[in-house]
């Protein structure tokens, strides 16, 4: 009885956005980059008991089965059914190859112990060799980059919700004239870009443009990947201090109020209590522009072993 009410608590705690394909999504998720696959069960169990109901996956994080155990665990138990849940994952660059592209999202499917995703991802808009290696090199030691256009990934992107393997598609890590590209050669429009966006890396003048194209923006490591030049950052820890909390509850609901999903990652019971704990305090106007003057360019995920290949978003664009 008290989990029953406690996961209506929950959801209820927890807005949602509405994807330009009219599906509902939850705006705070929980990340599993850098979760260890002896830990990560645990932390989605934990996470899901908590009230987190959207599950931040990638193949190339190499723990889905591990989050499979705990989705299929909490959906035996009855804590949550399955349309409760909404997960993402993540199409990985070795993978770009347009007959690669199905057989990538079935294997993630099976690891996950599901028959469907809420949201499928280009996870960044370059392609490496395809072979056995994730990360492939060359015999130098440099990246091995393959030619594979993106355009045509996304051709074979659409047609995975075509045979119900998701029920949206999007990108991950694509710059605005990458995205314009997608935009002006597809026939199902990428529901967000999932960058990486904190107060170091406000990222506003792509937000701005995908909002425009009404693209929801989802913001990957919303705590600097746990820099501690922003969890210490005095002008922070002011506003914080004003509102009874932490740093990291600050920085994860300025991204909320800015219209974000928002994806904070942890392994650690607490720690993803208190990252869900944002929902009794709202920030003021003048906190969130106060905020806004924050960034640094800070980019914690630069992907820098790519950065001569044609198609790496950081490089040659100004966002």
């Amino acid at each position: 009885m008290i989990k029953s009410v406690g996961k209506v608590l929950a959801m209820a705690k927890v807005p949602t956005i509405k994807f330009n394909n009219g599906q509902t999504f939850p705006v705070y998720g929980l990340g599993t980059w850098k979760s260890q696959p002896g830990q990560v069960t645990q932390a989605v169990k934990d996470a899901i008991d908590i009230g987190y109901r959207h599950i931040d996956c990638a193949y190339i994080y190499g723990n889905e089965p591990e989050i499979g155990e705990a989705i299929k665990a909490k959906i035996s138990d009855g804590t949550v059914k399955r349309e409760e849940l909404f997960i993402t994952s993540k199409l990985w660059n070795t993978m770009h190859r347009p007959d690669l592209v199905e057989p990538a999202i079935r294997t993630t499917l099976k690891n996950l112990c599901i028959d469907y995703l809420d949201l499928y991802l280009i996870h960044w808009p370059f392609a490496l060799k395809e072979e056995d290696e994730l990360f492939p090199t060359n015999p130098d030691g440099t990246t091995a980059y393959s030619d594979v256009d993106f355009v045509d990934t996304w051709k074979e992107m659409e047609k995975l919700v075509k045979k119900g393997l998701t029920k949206s598609i999007g990108i991950s890590n694509f710059n605005k004239r990458q995205t314009e590209r997608i935009l002006q050669n597809c026939t199902i429009k990428p529901v967000t870009n999932q960058i990486e966006v904190h107060p170091h890396l406000n990222q506003q003048k792509l937000i701005d443009y995908l909002k425009s194209k009404d693209i929801t923006v989802t913001a990957y490591s919303p705590l600097g990947s746990g820099d501690p030049k922003l969890m210490e950052d005095p002008k922070i820890k002011k506003i914080a201090e004003k509102y009874k909390k932490t740093t990291a509850q600050v920085a994860l609901k300025y991204a909320v109020q800015r219209g974000l999903i928002v994806i904070p990652k942890s392994v650690t019971k607490s720690r993803i209590q208190e990252n869900f704990n944002i929902w009794d305090f709202n920030l003021t106007k003048e906190d969130i522009a106060l905020m806004n003057t924050f960034d640094c360019n800070g980019r914690t995920c630069p992907y820098a072993d790519a950065y001569t290949h044609k198609d790496h978003p950081f490089i040659n664009d100004e966002y």
